[in-house]
């Protein structure tokens, strides 16, 4: 018997055909004494759909933060009773559950919730029934019983969320790709479909713009030691697995992808004194309206007058957020100016296999400068670089990357 938690994607069960073609899947693959979770998310393009009614009603839907996700919300409670109704007329019992239902309890975060704690007690219960038990993914319940929602692809961390509390044997996460490749398949045509790839990377991988899994689904995998495999909807091939470690040939590899991410937009705060505790004043702000910043730059704009610049760059989504507290802090700190650039993309490589092999950097800006393609801001991890360019250069920029590091087979 395996306890499996299989999460589907919205373009998995887009229409009522596909609904079927899942829980058909599903009932040909289960052994007799499996236990299924199933975590689903909304159909199709339903949460932009109910976006857009929302901004009929107002230019700003997210001012409204708490009723946003009670309008999201409903997207993937019509999928899961659907896939529902699916298993019970082909003659397998099952249920549906709110993620209230199901246990998951969130802060307070309205549309970037985080998941503070799961009891999956009635998902047990209603296993135990012998029903398949089929969750709303992307959603919880704050202390106050109201929805909270967890940012795009929030299904993927309900699933291996769910998992780890259940101490499921497995988490498979199905998507209309067939698994993690070396960069996007639709930018660059010769990327690699990777067997296996560890939470570290994987991690920074979907920080840095992949948007196959969501960072934080890839943290829970490995706070809860859970391999994920990521495995197309459409085929039964194998996919790929995510893990702590390699088990294959593919530990060879210095260099695991290329991400990219367009949606970026730069801040730049202009002649600030350079003194302790400016930064602080900047970003603490951002992090009280839990916006998130990424690439920091901070360099002395002139020395006899003890002035500094400030550059970062954090989502566009959070721009119009973001803008007006940055204008805040920067009038009391009298700072020169604000400039926003919103035409940048950043292109990044990932891999643990970079410690210890000098001249990674080297290749990245040469392959960049070979293609013509001015980097703007530069920053590092351990295990990833990252380069802002302009977003017209980003398409080439990943091409030209990927070549280097993954030349062509002859």
């Amino acid at each position: 018997m395996g306890l499996i938690v299989k999460k589907f994607g919205g373009s998995s069960v887009a229409t009522t055909e596909k609904i079927m073609a899942v829980a058909k899947r599903i009932l040909a693959e289960k052994k007799d004494d499996d236990q299924i979770v199933m975590v689903v998310s909304a159909m199709g393009d339903t949460t932009d759909d109910l976006i857009q009614l929302a901004k009929q009603l107002t230019k700003d839907p997210y001012q409204y933060e708490r009723e946003m996700d009670m309008l999201l919300t409903t997207g993937e409670q019509v999928s899961i009773a659907l896939l529902t109704m699916a298993f019970n007329s082909l003659g397998h019992p099952a249920v549906s559950l709110t993620g209230m239902m199901a246990g998951m309890k969130t802060d307070s975060v309205h549309t970037k919730g985080r998941i503070l704690d799961i009891q999956p007690r009635r998902i047990k219960e209603e296993l135990d029934k012998g029903n398949i038990v089929v969750v709303a993914g992307f959603q919880g319940a704050d202390e106050f019983g109201d929805p909270v929602t967890l940012g795009r692809g929030g299904s993927d961390t309900s699933a291996v969320a769910i998992a780890g509390a259940l101490h499921a044997d497995s988490c498979e996460i199905f998507t209309d790709v067939d698994g993690i490749y070396s960069a996007d398949p639709r930018v660059e045509p010769d990327a690699r479909r990777m067997k296996e790839i560890t939470y570290d990377e994987m991690l920074e991988m979907a920080r840095l713009g992949a948007g196959v899994m969501q960072p934080r689904s890839v943290e829970m995998g490995k706070h809860f030691n859970i391999p994920i495999h990521v495995r197309s909807t459409f085929t039964n091939t194998p996919g790929t697995m995510i893990r702590e470690a390699y088990t294959m040939e593919e530990k060879d590899f210095v260099i695991r992808g290329v991400a990219h991410d367009s949606n970026v937009a730069k801040v730049a705060v202009l002649g600030v004194p350079n003194n302790p505790g400016i930064a602080h004043s900047i970003f603490s702000a951002l992090a009280d309206a839990h916006v998130s910043v990424d690439m920091i730059v901070q360099s002395i704009r002139n020395v006899e007058k003890n002035v500094t610049d400030m550059v970062f760059t954090l989502a566009h989504d959070d721009l119009s957020k973001a803008k007006p507290i940055v204008d805040a802090v920067a009038d009391k700190l009298n700072a020169v100016a604000v400039l926003v650039e919103e035409d940048v993309a950043k292109v990044s490589i990932v891999g643990a296999g970079m410690l210890g092999n000098p001249g990674i950097a080297s290749r990245m800006f040469g392959a960049l400068a070979n293609g013509g393609i001015n980097i703007d801001v530069i920053s590092t991890s351990e295990i990833s670089i990252s380069c802002l360019v302009k977003t017209t250069d980003l398409s080439k920029a990943v091409n030209v990357i990927h070549d280097e590091f993954f030349p062509k087979k002859a």
